[in-house]
């Protein structure tokens, strides 16, 4: 009899787990990024030649930030003009950290390094940045570094306005991109690469981009496009072979892109934004798509809904039918346009910007452009984005075709130290974060996410009451099912 009552009880304690396990709702997801630019020092570094000491606390600073505003993800610039903000063997130092290019900063310090530590200890995703052919930016002062693909390769160099750029036409500077990217991918434990929308430049009145020579290349190789259709089979390939190469180096490593906002005038009907992609960047975005090459899209939609004929509201569900199902489309907006009040911007329009993405189908998120705004909360958007849309905190969107399985539930335990409650769980191979959920007088909320790798987590005894759910996230932020821990009052 005994024993029959022991397994009954067993049985029930089992069910009610179950239950409770059901009770538990699913993650509250949403990308919530920002684009951190180091180019011209737009958002880090303040200015080129700081003490690494300031430099390490302005990064921190901007880390500190996102996690305060409940972001989940940054998108940090690492190669601004052929250069690296990173340890590199590959291209010089960047001059935008030390004032001089190929000046390494003191002490070994590792601006990629730190920020990828930095954001996943503060429950951050940490995507890296990547311009595949801008060479020299107008407003470089710095004498290049004797390794810098101007000085080094400069067949593959050519002047286009004030800037400089690698030829998207020789194939030997679209072999060194892909070295490039993928001795990141490799080195660095990235979440993501991304791309921005700087491919054959936008256009100079008056100017033809200079690529007679290597198109005459092309023709004497057999090739027979013609010029506009090369163009963009150049394009095409350095987008598909990105996307492959990051995908065989780390399987769970997302490739985004972030085109211009506007795929050709008159799509959809009645839109038009002063130059078509398509004819004049040679982005055939929709191929891209269609393809399958991208793991995320966020189109740089920086117009306020009542501007026409670029306006958000209309934008945003044409771009979410043109995605695929394995495809996030996480839109780039602007702060700081907003905080600028500029012309067509309501008051609270990027709050009711986010807000339509979330009745969107697919629009599973967005970046901002730029950090600064949020930094310094200009014209009051971050405040407004934090106590509002941002108020409850949001994982990152799971990408399961980039997961092998599902992880399995986090090992855990609860002990309350005082005023505290200690969590603790057992280390997973391939585990990103710990999400903490909690039953609160609001209902459950999202807590907290934590470093998986960190094994542990505080809590305040009054966060939480009745149970607390864990979940484990692995790189491509598909999540296991809850382990309930008990709270005891």
């Amino acid at each position: 009899m005994r024993g029959i009552l022991a397994s009954l009880a067993a049985a029930l304690a089992q069910v009610a787990s179950v239950l409770a396990q059901e009770a538990v709702p699913a993650l509250p997801v949403e990308f919530r990024g920002a684009w951190v630019a180091t180019v011209d020092n737009i958002d880090w570094p303040s200015r080129p030649g700081l003490p690494v000491q300031q430099m390490r606390a302005e990064l921190d600073a901007v880390l500190d930030r996102a996690a305060e505003l409940q972001l989940n993800a940054l998108v940090f610039q690492v190669r601004t003009e052929c250069d690296a903000l990173y340890q590199s063997d590959l291209e010089p130092w960047s001059a935008w950290l030390t004032g001089q290019q190929g000046l390494a900063p003191a002490d070994g310090f590792d601006p990629l390094a730190h920020a990828v530590e930095g954001a996943h200890r503060r429950g951050l995703e940490l995507h890296a940045w990547f311009n595949p052919y801008r060479a020299r930016h107008f407003k470089s002062k710095s004498q290049a570094d004797p390794r810098h693909l101007t000085v080094a390769q400069p067949d593959w160099v050519v002047t286009y306005g004030e800037y400089r750029w690698t030829d998207p036409g020789v194939p030997q500077a679209l072999e060194h991109t892909i070295r490039v990217v993928l001795d990141v991918v490799r080195r660095y434990d990235v979440d993501g690469v991304h791309i921005d929308d700087y491919f054959y430049p936008y256009p100079v009145k008056g100017l033809e981009f200079p690529d007679d020579a290597s198109h005459a290349e092309y023709r004497a190789r057999g090739g027979k496009l013609p010029r506009a259709d090369w163009r963009r089979r150049n394009v095409d390939e350095m987008v598909r072979r990105l996307h492959q190469q990051v995908h065989l180096a780390k399987p769970w490593v997302k490739f985004g892109v972030s085109p211009f906002g506007v795929a050709r005038p008159g799509v959809p009907e009645g839109t038009t934004a002063g130059i078509d992609p398509y004819s004049q960047l040679y982005a055939d975005v929709r191929r891209w798509l269609r393809e399958g090459w991208c793991d995320y899209l966020a189109p740089q939609l920086y117009w306020p809904i009542d501007q026409k004929p670029q306006s958000f509201a209309v934008l945003l569900p044409w771009w979410a039918r043109e995605v695929g199902p394995e495809c996030h489309l996480w839109t780039g907006i602007n702060p700081g346009r907003a905080a600028a009040r500029a012309k067509h911007w309501r008051e609270g329009e990027l709050a009711t910007q986010v807000q339509l993405m979330r009745q969107q189908p697919r629009a599973t998120g967005h970046i901002h452009f730029s950090f600064k705004s949020l930094q310094h909360d200009a014209g009051g958007v971050a405040t407004l984005l934090r106590n509002g849309v941002y108020a409850q905190r949001a994982a990152v969107p799971p990408s399961p075709w980039l997961s092998g399985s599902r992880p399995p539930r986090p090992q855990a335990r609860l002990v309350r130290k005082g005023d505290q409650l200690e969590l603790t769980w057992q280390p997973l191979e391939g585990a990103r974060f710990v999400t903490v959920q909690a039953q609160t007088a609001e209902g459950w909320q999202l807590l907290a996410t934590c470093d998986a790798r960190e094994l542990r987590a505080v809590l305040p005894r009054g966060s939480a009451r009745g149970v607390l759910a864990l979940r484990i996230l692995d790189r491509a932020a598909v999540a296991s099912e809850p382990t309930l821990l008990q709270v005891d009052d």
